[in-house]
């Protein structure tokens, strides 16, 4: 048996590895698959038990890192980053991938079937969220958001955070390709199957029940997006004047709540009387972004929202800063309006952060308006970034982006409005249903990934136990 599979490994080896690269190449990156990620570490796992350590490790390695290659178009030819950058990227998840493997192998070897089960989904999710504390961008490419539309699955964010989505996610081929291995005991095998299956179908049946809940408001909201003029003042001026057009449209059109994308209007003026004016005058909530110069000693990225009979606009200023293009002041505060419903404020890669949730949660806002501005081609995924923090923390969504998307999301993260702004001038209105929403994950914060952290404790502790002859 053992020379048989020492004759076919290479062939079994190569053909692993390839699925594997190919599941990973259209079940991540900016444009993924959903239902494709649940099956890309499948062939690696299977491969583990079968070949040397060395060749396990290598298998998975270099199936992610040729996977991750989908990307390079994204962060070289889009946001410009330098191949170093982009290798540590790639090369982060795929070492991550490949120290999965080596434990999931190791416990089976050593017949400790349904710790290898858990290996992958609890050292993965373990590490993701380390990656999440330290890094400056947040929950970026974290595998949850590969579900986004996969709606009763994601609903599981409301009680673990986006934790339990990418736990859920690795699940299932770490316990399929335990059902492979001679090295499981029937028993074992069953277990696992059961460990997998059990919380996978009470994710579906909670999720499903969730999507149901009705909703206690609804408000009608308008985005719109203008491309970028060029910048003599005359342009700028048209501009304005289009922006002004296209609020009137929005408003004729019945919307209450009116949003523009990040850094619209570059300003000193701390109130912009005109649209102070088409506030009072439309009686509508008038959301601008200001790249703001009022202060000459901190220029900030800015959210001005003025509401009618308002004295003064209400202010945020962006917190988290995207590092290596923006040098602004970040901000430190949050910001909600007085009105009904309960509308909070952010500003685009804010809400790659669980922060802002977690902040506007405590404040039972019901409604965030995001003003944002993407690289064209990941206007999908980062607008869902923003929609898994309204599902984690209980509310909905209006976002409007340049070079992005429109979005208009409900908290259970249905997207009801949508339009494309990546190469052209867009706007939407819609009704936007509201809830008094309450999450576990509000309450409890990242319970979840602790309990993965202490799992992964208990796994190596498993691993590195002198076997007893």
């Amino acid at each position: 048996m053992a020379s048989r599979l020492d004759r076919f490994m290479l062939p079994a080896w190569l053909a692993a590895t390839a699925l594997a690269a190919l599941g990973w190449w259209f079940g991540s990156g900016v444009h993924p698959l959903w239902w494709l990620t649940w099956l890309a570490p499948l062939p690696v796992l299977w491969l583990a038990p079968r070949v040397r350590a060395r060749w396990a490790a290598l298998a998975a390695f270099a199936a992610y890192a040729i996977g991750g290659i989908n990307q390079w178009e994204y962060l070289h030819g889009y946001i410009g980053l330098p191949v170093v950058a982009i290798i540590q990227a790639v090369g982060t998840p795929a070492l991550m991938l490949a120290l999965c493997v080596l434990l999931f192998r190791r416990l089976l070897l050593r017949g400790h079937a349904l710790a290898a089960t858990l290996a992958l989904p609890v050292v993965w999710v373990a590490l993701e969220y380390i990656n999440n504390l330290i890094s400056p961008h947040g929950t970026f490419f974290n595998i949850s958001y590969t579900q986004m539309d996969a709606l009763p699955i994601i609903q599981i964010a409301a009680v673990t955070g986006l934790w339990g989505i990418g736990f859920l996610v690795l699940l299932l081929p770490a316990a399929i390709a335990v059902q492979t291995a001679h090295q499981a005991s029937k028993r074992s095998r069953m277990t696992a199957a059961a460990l997998a299956a059990l919380p996978i179908m009470l994710t579906l049946v909670y999720g499903s029940w969730r999507l149901r809940a009705p909703a206690t408001a609804t408000i009608r909201v308008g985005l719109v997006s203008l491309q970028e003029p060029a910048r003599s003042a005359a342009a700028l001026q048209v501009r304005d004047a289009h922006y002004v057009d296209a609020i009137n449209r929005l408003a004729d059109a019945g919307a209450r709540i009116v949003l523009t994308p990040e850094t619209s209007f570059a300003s000193d003026d701390a109130n912009l009387p005109a649209f102070a004016e088409l506030a009072n005058r439309r009686e509508l909530t008038v959301g601008i972004g200001i790249d703001s110069t009022s202060d000459p000693r901190a220029e900030r990225n800015m959210l001005m929202v003025f509401q009618p009979g308002a004295m003064s606009p209400a202010t945020y200023s962006k917190h988290h800063l995207l590092v290596g293009f923006e040098q602004y002041v970040p901000g430190d505060s949050y910001t909600m309006l007085e009105s009904t419903p309960r509308v909070g404020l952010a500003i685009c890669k804010d809400m790659d952060f669980h922060d802002i949730g977690h902040a506007y949660a405590a404040r039972h806002a019901q409604l965030l308006l995001v003003p944002a501005s993407d690289f064209t081609v990941d206007g999908w995924l980062h607008s869902r970034m923003a929609i898994m923090r309204g599902v984690e923390s209980g509310f909905a969504i209006a976002r409007a982006a340049h070079s992005g998307r429109l979005t208009l999301s409900d908290d259970r993260g249905r997207v009801l409005a949508e339009a494309s702004s990546e190469k052209h001038d867009a706007e939407l209105v819609g009704d936007l249903p509201l809830r008094e929403t309450h999450t576990l994950y509000a309450r409890w914060g990242d319970w979840f990934a602790w309990l993965d952290l202490a799992g992964l404790i208990v796994l190596l502790g498993l691993a590195l136990r002198p076997l007893h002859r």
